[in-house]
């Protein structure tokens, strides 16, 4: 088989691409990208192509399955930029799907296209509204998809579509990327290391699902290669909440009335000091928690690990600046001191937990792709914060939502 894959160096697609490469029904991968990793797995060729711009014809023909994962965060304060690679760059996939003739097209959607949950907050199935929590750029827009897809299985039934709706996906290879999507390039590493913060502020009524993402690439392959329609919830065993969150910190937490939350995010957004929109807060505290019968009894999908254990494993890898040498995904630049000058390198993603490197695994990256040194961050702040903009970060295909 000839699988397509787009977005395929980010969280989910690196993870995608690695299990279709590894399966014996797949002979070729076609993993598409605006920006090349410098390696590529067995029976991979790498294309670089942007989705909301580039022909895709090559790329589909005599494809038996398209795995759409390519998705923008940032910039928020930019939305036309998402909206031209989410909404009009998946009508391009679309129509080149439809024009090369492909059978199967799998898409990765989301938990946040979801409507807010039921008053008793029981677990929802697929057949759950997805009108999202309109105040997110993230949900309107996958929300928006979804509408695209129900229209465009009515004009091609006979092109199988599969949509997975995956909570939180998480993984050590993603951690400086999670980190810089969601925390900004200039939020300290330290405060994930276990047992640093004394105290941690988090809103109260916070809950949501995660999986580990190598957990949700085996239901994307299982998808692609099969022959599955319809929706399907992903999410692994456990709910994580405030007090999860704590104690995966070693820290204790302190509950806070979500306004203030939300006005906190609000300010640093609108001063670009931190790249989360206040909508998404919005999202995220209205999630429904998802029922997963249907992904289990009809893929036969159990994932190996619970939503602590990714949670466990995403904020490690922070705080080791672990990534992997895809462009998004690359880790984070390690600040030498003094005491460090000639001593080893140690790269982020293999190094122990208890370990601090020298050097980064972007450290042959230009330094125009490497992430502002937090001294430089300081000198920025006391000289007024002029010209910080983390919304310049380029994302592509974590789909991490």
């Amino acid at each position: 088989m000839r699988v397509a894959v787009t977005g395929a160096t980010g969280n989910v697609g690196t993870a995608v691409v690695s299990a279709l490469s590894q399966h014996p029904d797949v002979d070729e991968v076609i993993a598409i990208a605006r920006r090349q990793p410098d390696t590529s797995p067995p029976k991979t060729e790498h294309v670089a192509a942007d989705i909301a711009a580039d022909s895709l014809a090559a790329q589909f023909a005599g494809a038996d399955a398209v795995i759409h994962l390519a998705w923008r965060f940032q910039p928020t304060h930019r939305p036309i930029t998402t909206w031209q690679t989410n909404v009009i760059g998946t009508v391009r996939v679309l129509d080149a799907v439809a024009a090369a003739g492909v059978p199967s097209f799998v898409y990765s959607s989301s938990v946040g296209a979801y409507s807010p949950p039921p008053a008793d907050d029981r677990p929802v199935d697929e057949s759950w509204p997805t009108h999202t929590t309109p105040t997110a750029i993230y949900g309107r827009e996958k929300a928006y998809v979804e509408r695209i897809l129900d229209e465009f299985e009515v004009v091609h039934p006979h092109i199988r579509v599969a949509r997975l709706r995956p909570a939180f996906m998480f993984q050590r290879r993603s951690a400086s990327e999670q980190r810089r999507i969601f925390g900004g390039r200039f939020l300290p590493r330290r405060l994930f290391d276990h047992g640093f913060l004394p105290i941690v502020p988090l809103p109260r009524g916070l809950r949501f699902q995660a999986l580990h993402t190598a957990d949700a690439a085996e239901a994307f392959v299982t998808c692609a290669l099969g022959r599955h329609r319809g929706a399907f919830n992903l999410a692994a065993d456990g709910v994580i909440d405030a007090t999860v969150l704590a104690e995966t910190l070693g820290t204790r937490k302190i509950d806070v009335p979500l306004p203030l939350v939300r006005g906190a995010v609000a300010a640093a957004w609108r001063v670009h000091a931190a790249p989360v929109e206040p909508g998404l807060i919005d999202l995220v505290m209205r999630l429904p928690l998802l029922d997963t019968t249907r992904a289990i009894s009809e893929l036969g999908w159990r994932p190996l690990r619970s939503a602590h254990e990714a949670l466990a494993e995403l904020f490690g890898g922070i705080s080791d600046g672990a990534g992997a040498p895809t462009p998004p995904l690359h880790a984070d630049v390690e600040i030498a001191t003094p005491s460090d000058i000639g001593g080893a390198a140690v790269h982020g993603a293999d190094r122990p937990a208890s370990t601090k490197s020298t050097q980064s695994e972007d450290a042959a990256l230009p330094v125009s792709r490497r992430t502002t040194p937090e001294s430089e961050f300081t000198a920025t702040l006391a000289a007024g914060g002029h010209g910080i903009d983390p919304q310049t970060t380029q994302v592509e295909g974590p789909n991490s939502l």
